[in-house]
C-alpha cells in the first residue's frame, strides 16, 4: 500500500493520480525500456505518454539536463491540452494531436496507441528534424507499443 499526500490547490493531486495509473500498467519496466529506445531512434530530447483520457503522465523519459526541468510541466501541459480538446469539442472537432515549434524547440503531441497520446520534444539540431518524419517515428511505433500498454489498466483509472 501507498499513501500520497495531496492538496486539491497544487500539483500534488495531479502526481498523485499519475502514480496511480503508472501502478496500474503491467510490465512498465519493459515500457519505460521501449520508450528510452524510441527517444533514441527519434533523437527526442524528451518522451512523455499521458494517459488518453485523463492526460495523466503514464511514463516518460529525458535527456535533458536536470536544471532544464520544470517540476509541473506535466500538469502545465495536461491543462492545456485539456482545455484545448474542450475547445475542439465546442466546435464538434476531434482532437488528434499538435505540433509547437520555434527557433529552439519542437513538440510533437499526438494519439499514440489506443489508450495513450504521446509528446516527443527535440531541442537545438533535433529541433530542426522534419515534421514528417517524426510523425512516420510515431507511426512505427505505435503497433509496437499496443502491446505494453493494454486497454483494461487505462481505462480503469478514467472511470
Amino acid at each position: 500500500m501507498d499513501c500520497l499526500a495531496t492538496s486539491i490547490w497544487d500539483e500534488t493531486l495531479y502526481r498523485a493520480w499519475s502514480k496511480i495509473v503508472y501502478s496500474l500498467i503491467p510490465n512498465i519496466k519493459v515500457l519505460e525500456t521501449q520508450l528510452l529506445d524510441f527517444s533514441n531512434v527519434c533523437a527526442a530530447d524528451e518522451v512523455v505518454l499521458f494517459e488518453r483520457a485523463t492526460f495523466l503522465v503514464i511514463s516518460h523519459t529525458s535527456r535533458l539536463a536536470p536544471e532544464f526541468y520544470d517540476n509541473h510541466r506535466f500538469e502545465r501541459v495536461s491543462n492545456i491540452i485539456k482545455q484545448f480538446k474542450l475547445s475542439c469539442s465546442k466546435t464538434q472537432s476531434q482532437f488528434q494531436g499538435m505540433e509547437v515549434r520555434n527557433s529552439q524547440f519542437s513538440a510533437f503531441i499526438d494519439l499514440f496507441t489506443g489508450n495513450t497520446y504521446i509528446m516527443v520534444i527535440m531541442a537545438g539540431a533535433g529541433s530542426k528534424v522534419p515534421t514528417t518524419l517524426t510523425q512516420l517515428n510515431i507511426s512505427a511505433a505505435r503497433k509496437h507499443f499496443e502491446r505494453f500498454i493494454p486497454s483494461d489498466a487505462s481505462s480503469s483509472s478514467s472511470s
